[in-house]
């Protein structure tokens, strides 16, 4: 097996991202497999003081890698070549449509597709409303072509699954790969084989485990993990309080406290020294984790 680990650096970890970190971790190290780090970093709001804070409050708990860190902005021609792929095969189309546009067409209901799912509507103009978009100073986006498929996976954490799939973006208008289409590739080129991440990715899977079938990629299996939330109940953020790791030391927590707390969270035994991680792992058994997100009272 091998795990990986693949944050965006446009900030500090909070404590839900190391929990999922912790996570993603001891599922490759319990299984003796390399953890490998990739930095997903083609968002606008990447900052270059992160890819160092991020690296560095991993390792302060304890945690290592193998490989890595990986960038994503260095491999733009690899991400390139997969979407011609696509389009030599005919299995994208052109995308003109404003916020706007796709706001009004996901809020909608149509032909059972999920909520928040693109109805296609670009795919379906006439040469004269594609030449007059042509010659308009609008860059499209890239979308793949689907029929309205379903797509069946087991989660090792949820269980069976199943997923309908739109036509997805693979490339926004300036040309910037999606997320989905640079996951798959990178993974697949990494020899990722097992996939460890919050579960509010667990409903774009079917996209993925899609994509591969279209560039004959090897699929990882995946294991979606529960989210932290605030006392109110919703996502994690570091607007909550005293959420990242050097917020918690500056209130005079250490590091052990911390990672302590993330473990008690995962009802997994507590340590001493970051150093007993190791003992953590050779005991880890993820049927046991919970399979309820962890409301954090700051």
């Amino acid at each position: 097996m091998t795990g990986r680990w693949a944050p965006s650096p446009t900030g500090e970890f909070h404590l839900g991202n190391l929990r999922t970190g912790l996570l993603a971790w001891l599922f490759a190290r319990s299984t003796g497999s390399e953890f490998l780090w990739r930095f997903e970093d083609l968002d606008a709001a990447v900052r270059r003081e992160f890819y160092a804070a991020q690296l560095d409050d991993f390792s302060r708990l304890g945690l290592d890698w193998d490989g890595g860190p990986i960038l994503q902005r260095d491999r733009l021609d690899i991400y390139r070549d997969a979407l011609q792929d696509l389009k030599d095969k005919g299995l994208t189309y052109n995308c003109w449509c404003t916020r706007k546009e796709i706001r009004e067409s996901v809020s909608a209901p149509h032909n059972g597709l999920p909520d928040g799912a693109y109805n296609g509507r670009c795919r379906w103009l006439s040469a004269k409303e594609i030449s007059e978009y042509e010659r308009s100073a609008r860059s499209p986006a890239t979308r793949i072509i689907t029929n309205g498929e379903h797509l069946q996976f087991e989660d090792r954490q949820v269980g069976l699954f199943e997923g309908a799939i739109d036509d997805f973006v693979l490339a926004r208008g300036d040309g910037t790969p999606s997320y989905n289409l640079t996951s798959v590739v990178d993974d697949a080129a990494m020899g990722v084989t097992e996939v460890v991440r919050g579960d509010d990715l667990l409903s774009t899977t079917p996209r993925q485990l899609f994509l591969c079938e279209q560039l004959k990629l090897k699929a990882p299996t995946y294991a979606h993990v529960p989210l932290v939330l605030n006392s109110a109940g919703k996502r994690l953020a570091k607007r909550d309080g005293a959420v990242t790791l050097s917020q918690r030391i500056s209130m005079g927590e250490s590091v052990v406290e911390v990672l302590n707390y993330l473990l008690s969270s995962l009802s997994l035994d507590s340590v001493s020294t970051v150093m007993e991680l190791e003992l953590v792992a050779k005991v880890f058994n993820p049927t046991k984790l919970p399979r309820h997100a962890w409301i954090l009272d700051i």
